[in-house]
């Protein structure tokens, strides 16, 4: 039973976006803008210049009110429009889209494909030897490997004692620290997992993690 240390950085992808689309809605609110206060001066002048012996009909008045109502609901529905697309493709967001189909480091659950799963455990301050123990995905204890505490990364290989390789799907780990061969202290392993989507809920950016499992953008500790 060993742990393998990683030696090289895994090439992971990467997803841009780019665009105009809040430029041209600006651009349109503001042409918007400009003919809602041209029919607003319009009006105002139609009513003071019009003739007291003769003025204008209350039907037409209230037909040019109406109009008026309507491009006033235009002009805020365009304003909310831009604000909802600011949301949704500016600030953090924009920027942590980026991270769809690179790997954090969490202390989450991870799916294995057959590939090797990085992770960087930690230990208790005065180890003297440590488990990594392997859990599949209905919480059972599948494997127990040592550990290195001088070894900041180690690789899980994915496979058996035998030579087998293990079943793909979802596994949990966790270090065991031990001193005098007493275990003192377990915790789970951050392990580098793929990011598979990026969304908003109220004020929290949340991550989907190659598991199905989300956590909050602010638990990540690290991005490559």
């Amino acid at each position: 039973m060993q742990s393998s240390a990683v030696t090289g950085a895994i090439p992971t992808g990467r997803a841009e976006s780019t665009g105009s689309a809040g430029e041209e809605q600006t651009k349109n609110a503001a042409v918007l803008s400009s003919d809602f206060e041209t029919f607003l001066k319009m009006l105002t002048t139609q009513m003071q210049n019009q003739d007291p012996l003769n003025p204008v009909d209350s039907t037409d008045y209230a037909t040019q009110l109406a109009t008026f109502s309507s491009v006033e609901q235009q002009v805020l529905t365009n304003d909310l429009l831009g604000d909802l697309a600011q949301a949704m493709t500016g600030g953090s967001l924009q920027q942590l889209g980026s991270w769809i189909g690179r790997d954090v480091l969490a202390d989450a659950a991870v799916r294995f494909d057959g590939a090797p799963l990085v992770m960087r455990p930690e230990f208790e301050p005065g180890a003297d030897a440590a488990r990594l123990v392997v859990r599949d995905a209905a919480g059972s204890v599948v494997q127990r490997l040592s550990l290195d505490p001088s070894q900041p990364v180690v690789a899980w290989q994915g496979v058996r004692d035998g030579g087998t390789p293990m079943a793909s799907g979802i596994y949990s780990f966790e270090v065991e620290s031990l001193s005098g061969g007493t275990t003192v202290a377990r915790q789970p392993a951050q392990v580098y997992n793929p990011v598979i989507e990026v969304r908003r809920e109220g004020e929290a950016t949340l991550l989907t993690l190659s598991d199905g499992s989300e956590i909050d953008a602010k638990a990540v500790t690290a991005l490559r």
